[in-house]
């Protein structure tokens, strides 16, 4: 761990710089980057100033030596050798807050971080200015996953250093790992005001607004980023998905960009696929889902997504050969055997149909989407007993509309049962109120012949 070491008048003065990654709070599905995938940390060559010189620190010749040894160990990160040395000027002059600084830092470097701590606790409360103290305990604590505990020894530091800018950013990361987005956001709006091209801050903001249901706002500081560092990751991905969320046409553009920086996001390029489907670009989603499999056997969702691009270009033949492939990866998927079994259907291939139909209503009984393909797949077929029978089943999940009232007369009318078909007839006329003139001119035509037919049976 990198710390702030102090040194006194004597000597130069030396900070550097601890990262610490940030990480996004996981928001909306499409909102935010995913969990664990830290933005790019900047590294901020600070060197604050010592603190003022106290009597305490106008120490004897002897220790003077002390502590140059100490110092010299440091240098040489002899760590474990400086302690002595340390501990012999505290033990002679117990409130001297330079020592107990510099044996905090050595302790923080030998990784015995309880110690360390309390070496910082006891310096901030000799020395209260000493700015260096309460940055490197605020590292320290954020080192321990302690986020909240750091903020208060951060915000010290932000208010004895405020003309810079790493105390800031890490007050930020604070807040935010300790689950205050919003203090997270004004720290970092604040460190703009120092630093206007801070990438970090800016993409934070970002994704504040997007998770904030602003994208709009949120593209504005992705296109600021990306003029900061136009190949930044974090900040091409912010854009992409800024524009998503506002639907705007550019955004399939943007995540090509993106993906051109971070080919290997398949989520991403999933996306994608998605927009170009929705604008109708079938063959470009199927090459960026090329993309996405080369060199790799498809995953099951890659395999669902590329059936659903051949569907939407009528290529019924391969989507059935990805579906097939699918469920070879996943023979219980229902939802895989009812849309093989709806392709089936489409392609007037009612055998194939009914058993896909049928297993995927094994698999998910309550689906009401895959027993109104097994009606219309034995209606088609001519099936009119099985087509009856199942909108039966249909009729117990929900109240049958105008449209299943006039294939169920159709069946009826077909296996010459006239008193029902009759009153299946009627039953569309009053739901359909005309909206559908072919089938009321036909329901109205057949009603009229089947009444006669009832008539003559009398």
């Amino acid at each position: 761990m990198k710390l702030a070491p102090l040194r006194s008048n004597a000597m130069r003065t030396l900070l550097f710089v601890f990262c610490v990654p940030l990480f996004f709070s996981a928001g909306t599905q499409q909102a935010a980057p995913p969990q664990g995938d830290p933005l790019p940390v900047p590294h901020y060559p600070a060197k604050p100033k010592p603190p003022t010189q106290t009597k305490t620190q106008k120490v004897a010749n002897p220790l003077n030596d002390l502590l140059e040894e100490a110092q010299r160990d440091i240098d040489n990160k002899n760590f474990e050798s400086a302690i002595a040395p340390l501990q012999r000027v505290i033990a002679d002059q117990p409130e001297f807050a330079y020592a107990h600084f510099q044996l905090a830092y050595v302790y923080t470097a030998l990784k015995r971080t309880d110690e360390a701590r309390a070496e910082y606790t006891r310096t901030i409360a000799m020395d209260p200015k000493m700015s260096e103290a309460y940055l490197n305990l605020g590292i320290l604590l954020l080192d321990k996953q302690e986020s909240a505990a750091a903020v208060a020894p951060l915000r010290k530091a932000v208010d004895l250093l405020p003309s810079q800018s790493h105390p800031r950013y890490l007050l930020a990361v604070a807040l935010d790992r300790s689950g205050d987005h919003a203090g997270a956001a004004e720290a970092f709006e604040a460190l703009l005001h120092l630093d206007p091209s801070d990438a970090t801050a800016i993409n934070y903001l970002g994704w504040a607004a997007l998770r904030g249901g602003k994208p709009a706002e949120a593209e504005g500081r992705f296109r600021r980023a990306m003029e900061v560092q136009p190949k930044e990751p974090g900040a091409s991905k912010g854009l992409a998905e800024s524009l998503d969320a506002q639907k705007k046409t550019e955004a399939a553009a943007a995540y090509r960009d993106y993906l051109g920086i971070m080919p290997n996001d398949s989520e991403a390029r999933a996306r994608l696929v998605h927009l170009l489907l929705e604008q109708n670009q079938s063959d470009a989603a199927l090459a960026e889902l090329d993309r996405l499999d080369a060199g790799k056997p498809p995953a099951l969702e890659s395999l669902k997504l590329r059936a659903d691009v051949q569907v939407a270009g009528k290529k019924w033949d391969d989507s059935i050969a990805t579906l097939q492939q699918a469920l070879a990866l996943a023979p219980n998927d229902a939802q895989l055997h009812g849309g093989l079994g709806r392709i089936f259907l489409q392609k007037r291939d009612f055998a194939a149909a009914e058993k896909e139909l049928r297993t995927a209503l094994r698999l998910d009984r309550e689906n009401l989407g895959y027993w109104k393909d097994l009606s219309s797949t034995f209606f088609l077929g001519g099936n009119y007993p099985a087509a009856l029978s199942t909108l039966d089943e249909i009729a117990k999940m929900e109240q049958p509309g105008a449209g299943v009232w006039f294939v169920r007369a159709i069946c009826y009318d077909k296996l010459n049962q006239p008193k029902p078909a009759l009153e299946a007839y009627q039953k569309f006329l009053a739901l359909d109120q005309d909206k559908n003139p072919d089938q009321v001119w036909q329901a109205r035509e057949r009603s009229k012949v089947l009444q006669r037919m009832l008539e003559r049976k009398r």
